[in-house]
């Protein structure tokens, strides 16, 4: 695929995180730049406001004339999160415009550039938006598309100072789709490889051999750097020997010691062999974190940035948004909104947070995302949560699912190992958490839970303003 003539592009899903990176670095390339999404969204009205043409209405008389008169300079980038019965996609395959899944764009911007591809079912946001700060801070050229908004740049596409062809790509390769199998990478992450996508893959296995195959696209003379549990799963015997190096926190390879969890940061010792750096401090909490941060600090050495420059790239990092996000943390009470929607993201998350918080009650409110998800996973769902002190459970979020019959949220409680658990609508959420008035609270899911956030962060704020009366 070329871009030679290509001067408008159209977006089916603009407001889609992947897609609204894409969208982004077109823009800044200087092409005509419009779409459609469903519902307006925060990052819709961004994308407004930096110039681009957006409808929520799938119309085919919503279309910018600029796309209709000139359709041999178009190229319509798609996601199959629209539906196939779509008046907009349909009319652009019947009338033979140029379609390509954002997948495939994406994959064409890393075959002409130098590439880093962070790939994993957990922790590839945050690890790729690590390298590519890394990078930025310490003046390297970089560009990253990134599946989250990161605290830092207030943005999910992170832009070099210099010509674009200069620049290293950091790209989060997505297992979603087997999108990520259209990747070229020059150096590969894999966090980690646990089952997930059944809906896609169908059983673990499937989602293994994908992960092996992003693996083999992986330039012969690039670097592999792979979570030690990921590598045991994934099988040695499929990894790349010569090139391949391993991290964890307890890993014989690249890894932490003396961890020392603070209530609003971690403090580490990097050393993988060669190299040791003492009291690096990571203002993004959790033991995950300092795992993610392990690989970008190997990768930020093999481009030979600085001790002093990864010292200070570590400690002005501000995470991305809803991954480990702490809202409220004062006199006694914190509010943490996190994305975790896996059973192992769950764990994660809240054997960190009591970690941090020792001795504090913990309220754990988790929307389901997926009922396959929900279904496949319940048993560890229910073993997750119940290192939580209280449980509220939310209706499962559908995202692009039916429903399934018997696949509920109450079919989570049974095997959740707490007294205090309950059943909650979102509308009766705000009623609940004033009789409950939580210490620790942290919300968790991937659907719409981030719409209460703001509302429980004010009310919370609200609290502590008349406790200080």
């Amino acid at each position: 695929m070329s871009l030679a003539g290509v001067k408008y592009v159209y977006f089916l899903g603009i407001g889609g995180i992947g897609m609204s990176a894409l969208a982004r670095w077109f823009r800044h390339e200087g092409y005509f730049i419009a779409g459609y999404d469903r519902t307006p969204s925060v990052l819709t009205d961004q994308l407004s406001s930096e110039g681009m043409k957006i409808s929520f209405e799938d119309k085919i008389a919503t279309i910018p004339s600029q796309i209709l008169d000139h359709q041999s300079n178009t190229l319509v980038v798609w996601t199959p999160a629209i539906p196939k019965d779509s008046e907009l996609l349909n009319f652009f395959v019947e009338n033979h415009f140029n379609l390509k899944k954002r997948s495939e764009v994406l994959g064409m911007l890393t075959e002409s550039h130098y590439t880093i591809a962070v790939a994993g079912t957990h922790g590839k946001t945050t690890t790729s938006s690590m390298i590519a700060h890394l990078f930025k801070s310490a003046g390297k050229p970089v560009t990253a598309f990134l599946g989250g908004i990161t605290q830092n740049y207030q943005s999910n596409l992170i832009l070099s100072n210099k010509k674009s062809k200069e620049a290293v790509v950091v790209v989060e390769a997505d297992e979603f789709d087997r999108s990520f199998l259209r990747l070229h990478p020059n150096e590969a992450v894999v966090t980690s490889a646990d089952p997930d996508h059944l809906d896609i893959y169908g059983d673990e296995s499937t989602i293994l051999d994908g992960f092996r195959e992003f693996i083999h696209l992986l330039d012969k003379k690039g670097y592999l750097y792979i979570q030690e549990n990921a590598s045991f799963r994934l099988g040695e015997e499929s990894l790349p020997k010569s090139r391949v190096k391993h991290y964890g926190l307890r890993s014989s390879g690249i890894h932490a010691e003396n961890i020392q969890a603070k209530p609003g940061s971690f403090v580490f010792d990097y050393l993988d062999g060669k190299k040791v750096i003492k009291g690096l401090e990571l203002f993004i909490p959790g033991f995950h974190n300092v795992e993610n941060a392990l690989a970008a600090i190997a990768i930020a050495l093999d481009h030979q940035i600085s001790e002093d420059q990864i010292r200070i790239g570590i400690s002005s990092f501000r995470g991305v948004k809803r991954r480990f996000e702490i809202h409220i943390n004062e006199r006694g009470r914190v509010f943490i909104d996190d994305y975790a929607h896996h059973p192992e993201e769950i764990r994660a998350c809240l054997s960190s947070i009591r970690a941090m918080f020792p001795g504090k009650k913990l309220t754990v409110v988790f929307q389901p995302h997926l009922f396959s998800r929900t279904r496949d996973f319940a048993t560890g769902f229910s073993e997750s949560l119940s290192l939580a002190d209280e449980v509220v459970l939310l209706d499962i979020y559908p995202a692009r699912e039916l429903p399934i019959p018997g696949v509920n949220a109450a079919m989570l409680m049974e095997d959740i190992k707490v007294s205090e658990k309950v059943l909650e609508s979102k509308e009766g959420l705000m009623d609940y958490l004033e009789k409950s008035s939580p210490e620790v609270l942290v919300t968790l899911g991937a659907g719409d839970i981030d719409r209460l956030v703001p509302g429980i962060a004010d009310w919370m704020r609200s609290q502590l303003n008349s406790e200080a009366v």
